[in-house]
């Protein structure tokens, strides 16, 4: 179960970290996996603390839902939940750092310009995000599968 924070810039740009573990996820939001006794927005507020140093204020609003199959490299089902974090100032922005244990890098683009960065799980995942923040529903993505 992993929990996850998901921001934008103030020009409604999704703002990514990229990952120096994974070369199969390379582009991933602040968040991660729960810890014995933690609930999912528990999870999403202490690894966006210690992964970007930003402090995300209550109450949690759910942006969507993930789930994925599990596959030869991780041997479970995944389900995640994804909160909204707002949109970051520049002031916010510049005030990241990141566990270099962890990512090397952070980015703001356009959902188009993230296309070529990332598999097309992660992409479609990031284009339902998005649209459920304007929407204002919750999106239920139940394809970010592992590799069979």
């Amino acid at each position: 179960m992993f929990g996850t924070v998901f921001f934008t810039d103030e020009d409604d740009r999704p703002v990514q970290l990229r990952a120096t573990y994974s070369s199969t996820h390379p582009w991933q939001w602040p968040g991660g996996v729960a810890e014995p006794g933690e609930r999912p927005w528990e999870t999403a507020v202490r690894e966006c603390r210690e992964e970007t140093g930003l402090r995300v204020e209550g109450p949690p609003k759910l942006l969507a839902t993930v789930f994925g199959l599990p596959g030869k490299d991780w041997p479970l089902a995944t389900v995640g939940w994804v909160f909204d974090g707002g949109q970051l100032t520049s002031g916010q922005l510049a005030g990241i750092v990141l566990d270099p244990d962890e990512h090397d890098e952070f980015r703001a683009l356009a959902v188009p310009e993230w296309q070529g960065l990332m598999p097309g799980r992660d992409h479609a995942r990031l284009e339902a995000v998005m649209a459920a923040r304007h929407a204002g529903i919750p999106a239920y993505f139940d394809t970010w599968d592992w590799e069979v």
